[in-house]
C-alpha cells in the first residue's frame, strides 16, 4: 500500500524543471539504460535533475541539484524509465537515503558542481537499468569530440516540457570558449561543451545529466547562460574519480 501511495504522488506531483534538452529529439526507449529521473521534494514545491547510474547504490548528479536553503523532505529516483507519466514495467522508484554533494562545492560559483545519492535499496539490475563507466583521472576528451546529453527537461526556454527522455549530440569545445563567457570557468575541473553557432544544447540541466563520450560518463552537466545559447560548463568527471570510489566505499 505504501509503494502504491508512493506512485501515486510520484506520478501526479506539479515539478518545477531544472534544465532543457534543445535541438535535440526523442531518444529511442531505454537506449540510456543509466538515466536517471530525480525529484527532489520540497515543503511547498518538487524540482526535477537527471542523474546517472554507477554503483547498484549509487546515483551520480550535481550539487546544484539540492536547494539547502528550503525545507527538504526526500528524494526519489526514477530508474528504467523512458515516459515519466507512464507507470512503465521497466520502472524502479527508489528512495534516496543520503545525499552527499562534494564538501567543496561552492553553490555560488558552481565549482565541483557534483553530488553522490545513495539508494535506500539495491538498484535491480536489468537490460533497461545499467550502470554506465566512469573515466580514470588521466582521461581526456578533446575539443571536436561529439558527445551526447539526455534528459526530461524542457525542448525550447520557454516551451513544454516532453513526458519522454530526449537526446542530442553536442561537440566538445576549446576551453577559451568558456573562459570568455564564464568568469568563474575552471578548466582543470570543467569541460566546455556545445558550438555556439549551434543552437544544440542542454542549458541550466538537465542538470545532473551524464555528458556520455564513446560511451562512458565524461561530464555532468552544470550549468550555462539563460538564453539556452551554447556553450556550456560541465563538471569534469576525470577529475574527482578518487573522491567518488573513497565516497561510495566509506558510505
Amino acid at each position: 500500500m505504501q509503494l502504491l501511495l508512493l506512485l501515486l504522488a510520484f506520478f501526479l506531483t506539479p515539478r518545477t524543471r531544472a534544465g532543457e534538452i534543445i535541438g535535440g529529439h526523442e531518444a529511442k526507449a531505454h537506449s540510456r539504460p543509466y538515466m536517471a529521473y530525480l525529484e527532489f521534494r520540497y515543503n511547498t514545491s518538487v524540482a526535477i535533475c537527471g542523474g546517472f547510474l554507477i554503483h547498484e547504490k549509487f546515483v551520480l548528479t550535481a550539487a546544484h541539484c539540492l536547494n539547502r536553503y528550503s525545507e527538504h523532505l526526500e528524494t526519489i529516483v526514477l530508474l528504467g524509465a523512458h515516459n515519466i507519466k507512464k507507470q512503465e514495467k521497466t520502472q524502479q522508484l527508489i528512495r534516496v537515503k543520503r545525499s552527499i554533494p562534494h564538501p567543496l562545492y561552492n553553490r555560488r560559483n558552481r565549482t565541483r558542481d557534483l553530488m553522490l545519492l545513495k539508494l535506500e535499496e539495491k538498484a535491480n539490475l536489468t537490460k533497461e537499468v545499467e550502470f554506465i563507466k566512469l573515466p580514470n583521472d588521466k582521461s581526456q576528451v578533446n575539443p571536436g569530440a561529439i558527445c551526447l546529453v539526455a534528459g526530461w527537461g524542457q525542448l525550447t526556454p520557454n516551451g513544454s516540457s516532453p513526458n519522454t527522455l530526449h537526446e542530442v549530440k553536442i561537440a566538445v569545445q576549446k576551453d577559451k570558449e568558456c573562459e570568455t563567457r564564464f568568469s568563474k570557468y575552471d578548466s582543470t575541473t570543467e569541460m566546455c561543451v556545445g558550438d555556439p553557432k549551434i543552437i544544440k544544447h542542454s542549458l541550466k540541466g538537465d542538470s545532473g545529466g551524464p555528458l556520455v563520450c564513446n560511451n562512458m560518463a565524461q561530464g555532468i552537466v552544470s550549468y550555462g547562460k539563460k538564453s539556452g545559447r551554447p556553450p556550456g560548463v560541465y563538471t569534469k568527471l576525470s577529475s574527482y574519480g578518487d573522491w567518488i570510489k573513497k565516497t561510495m566505499r566509506h558510505h
